[in-house]
């Protein structure tokens, strides 16, 4: 057999230093590229200025409060912020704290050069401007005692410099308080009747109910039920039979959620909200049944701490002289129920329909936090929240 022939393997070139030099000039510049692009983060990145932060986040604030003063109608939004910088749109089935009902333009009452409203007309203004809105976009009546109240996205102070007259309507939650909650359906599917969930504490500020609050801590209500008055009455049933149903139904409902505890040993006593006709007219038929603790010169409510509920750790402990020796379980009207501390009758029906919710706004008694629903910052600041039609919030 014949050798297998060599293989033939040419000797490579010997690299010449011109090559070899290149080379290393040519790492050099890649490196020295590398070293720059890092100087250039820590500089531009690494060492951002106070400055430099803030103008990026009245930048993205900025972009925020464009794009949801530009939302049309059905848009939902929400936003943690208590500036509201971080305003985003959600699905209206996740919760959020405004939904977008409609654009009014004020144009034919405020000129190119007038003065932007101050915050008292913007409620007026959005009481006269928006109501109609609510009604179209409802396809019926808003119950001006309801769940549901009129709010406002209304231009900041460059928007109205610039010549924008466009106030965007909308409709939100308020509790008592004041603060806004969230809602997680769309307004149209909402049941309007200014309900909570059974088992929601609602705080205390002076004397009178506030937004909710752990039950562990100083509270004016605890609500032990909620009772739909359209199982027991077909048509609007007047204040009086509203009290006597209730008083028996909501009496029994306190002691299945407590365990049958002896709530006026323990300086409590039984309330219940009412509806108006006009309220039933626009669908609110549900109330709450809810325990609390009067005062003992009757001047207000008194703060519970702790639960009646029959699971609960922490049992409740009316504080400042709970007294119920001539204050019998009470009836609410609406929202004024809970803000209120009406004449109670004989029969211990109670009704607190001129309860003293005197903290309205421009329209009407009850809680109102001042605001004009939401004012989309800027230089002109944010006012989150608020009840514009100034008819208090009842649980």
């Amino acid at each position: 057999m014949s050798e297998e022939p060599r293989r033939f393997h040419p000797e490579k070139p010997a690299r010449t230093k011109s090559a070899r030099r290149t080379r290393v000039l040519v790492a050099g510049v890649f490196v020295g590229a590398i070293a720059a692009m890092s100087l250039s983060w820590l500089l531009g990145w690494g060492f951002e200025t106070d400055e430099e932060r803030t103008e990026a986040r009245a930048e993205k604030a900025a972009q925020a409060r464009y794009e949801a003063f530009s939302s049309p109608a059905g848009t939902c939004l929400t936003w943690q912020a208590s500036d509201a910088a971080d305003i985003h749109e959600v699905d209206c089935s996740q919760p959020h704290l405004f939904e977008v009902i409609g654009t009014v333009d004020i144009s034919d009452q405020y000129g190119r050069n007038a003065k932007a409203p101050d915050a008292a007309t913007w409620r007026t203004l959005t009481t006269q401007r928006c109501g109609q809105k609510a009604r179209d976009y409802l396809d019926g009546p808003l119950d001006p005692e309801g769940k549901l109240s009129l709010g406002l996205l209304q231009p900041d102070e460059r928007q109205w410099n610039s010549g924008d007259r466009r106030m965007h309507c909308g409709l939100q939650r308020t509790a008592p308080g004041g603060s806004l909650q969230p809602l997680e359906a769309p307004a149209t599917e909402i049941d309007q009747s200014d309900v909570w969930e059974k088992g929601t504490c609602l705080g205390i500020e002076d004397k009178s109910p506030g937004d909710p609050v752990d039950c562990t801590e100083p509270h004016s209500y605890e609500m032990v039920a909620v009772v739909d008055l359209g199982e027991e009455f077909e048509t609007f049933p007047p204040r009086k039979e509203q009290n006597e149903f209730l008083d028996k139904r909501c009496n029994k409902l306190a002691d299945d959620y407590s365990g049958d505890a002896d709530l006026r040993k323990q300086g409590l006593i039984t309330a219940w909200d009412t509806r108006t006709e006009e309220s039933w007219q626009a669908g609110s038929k549900l109330v709450n049944c809810k325990v609390g603790a009067l005062l003992e010169d009757k001047s207000g409510l008194a703060p519970v701490r702790g639960s009646v509920s029959k699971d609960a750790e922490t049992k409740p402990r009316p504080s400042q002289g709970g007294d119920n020796s001539s204050q019998q379980p009470g009836g609410q009207s609406g929202r004024d129920g809970d803000k209120g501390n009406g004449s109670d009758g004989s029969d211990g029906s109670g009704d607190a329909e001129n309860g003293s919710g005197d903290s309205g706004g421009a329209t009407g008694s009850g809680s109102d936090s001042g605001g004009a629903g939401v004012d989309i910052g800027g230089d002109a600041g944010v006012d989150i929240g608020g009840d514009v039609s100034g008819d208090g919030n009842g649980g």
